[in-house]
């Protein structure tokens, strides 16, 4: 009798637990809109910030960010004044900050990382350059793991983070930061501000934006604002107007009537994972821009029309669809072909 009490106590317990285990997919549900804020007030990529999140608490399912809403993994270091709790980790019994909520956690994070000399040339970074802060944080010596940038970008690429960078980039601009300037070598040191603090102040040319080429799609791209002339990105990039027209699915010169990314190239037929889903309420242009995929195949993946709106939390595909039909004939075309091949000569057929 003791027995069965303690196997269905047993059996209990171990439910209770399997169902308080949270799945990847889950703990980006939960921690997105946290991690989006933060890349608003501090520039910090949002995927970075969820992909690290995801493996330095196990998808939220860690001893150590259960006792402690320690989402990254910061040692309580000597300025440290907050409450602590120890943790086994490159040693034994180590002590790592306590948050009281994860949203302190985050915060924490973030100030960390802008507030650290080490990591100030990370801010030199475009916000969508998703693979350079992976690279960065490890030779900055965020992480002792060799691998470390690799699993980063691979959280990123196999659960779409890097679709909520594009959730405040035209809140993205420079700030000083000049606390982390050496006065010896003079040198300036260029980060993402805060959005809050600093307003996007309108260039006198394109000039700049001839500086902060990026790859979207695999493609170079500038960020430009509102009321630039399309003229002068094309004339600053070394692009005939008519090219740079066709790049982005313009048909008129003139000023941008929002901020936003201009190809420098051609846009892909297709872009780089099967769907995006609309963070807001946007056009369907404004999607082929930030996914770098020409607007005439949106439309024809999605049966939309070219001046459609997307509400928010709609699945946009950005690839063709095979549907199981077409699998099923495809399959049946190879396995015949096969056949043939393996039974018949050439001049048979």
């Amino acid at each position: 009798m003791k027995k069965i009490a303690f196997a269905i106590v047993y059996f209990i317990i171990a439910a209770t637990l399997h169902a308080q285990t949270l799945t990847v997919q889950q703990y980006i549900d939960k921690y997105k809109d946290i991690a989006i804020e933060e890349m608003k007030r501090s520039g910090i990529p949002a995927s970075i910030t969820l992909a690290q999140g995801i493996l330095e608490t196990e998808s939220g399912n860690s001893d150590l960010v259960k006792k402690s809403n320690n989402h990254f993994g910061i040692k309580c270091k000597s300025t440290w004044t907050g409450e602590s709790v120890t943790h086994t980790d490159d040693a034994p019994n180590e002590c790592f900050r306590k948050y009281s909520s994860a949203w302190d956690s985050y915060k924490d994070h973030s100030d960390y990382l802008k507030n650290t000399p080490r990591y100030a040339s990370l801010f030199q970074l475009g916000i969508t350059d998703y693979k350079g802060w992976a690279y960065g944080l490890k030779r900055a010596g965020y992480a002792t793991n060799p691998r470390y940038p690799e699993i980063l970008i691979r959280n990123i690429e196999q659960y779409n983070l890097q679709q909520y960078n594009s959730a405040s980039v035209s809140d993205a601009t420079a700030f000083d930061a000049g606390r982390f300037t050496d006065n010896k070598k003079q040198e300036k040191i260029i980060a993402i501000a805060p959005a809050s603090d600093v307003k996007i102040k309108k260039p006198e040319s394109i000039s700049s934006a001839k500086k902060t080429r990026t790859f979207l799609n695999s493609l170079k791209a500038v960020f430009a604002v509102k009321q630039t002339s399309l003229l002068a990105i094309a004339t600053n990039n070394d692009i005939a107007l008519a090219k740079l027209l066709e790049y982005n699915d313009l048909k008129t010169d003139g000023l941008l009537k929002a901020n936003q990314w201009v190809y420098l190239e051609k846009k892909s037929k297709q872009g780089n994972r099967d769907f995006y889903i609309a963070l807001q309420n946007e056009s369907l242009y404004a999607i082929s821009q930030n996914n770098g995929v020409q607007l005439q195949y949106l439309m024809q993946y999605n049966q939309m029309q070219e001046d459609a709106m997307v509400k928010i939390g709609k699945k946009i595909k950005l690839r063709p669809v095979v549907t199981i039909a077409e699998k099923t004939v495809i399959k049946d075309i190879k396995e015949k072909t096969e056949q043939v091949q393996s039974k018949e000569g050439l001049q048979r057929i």
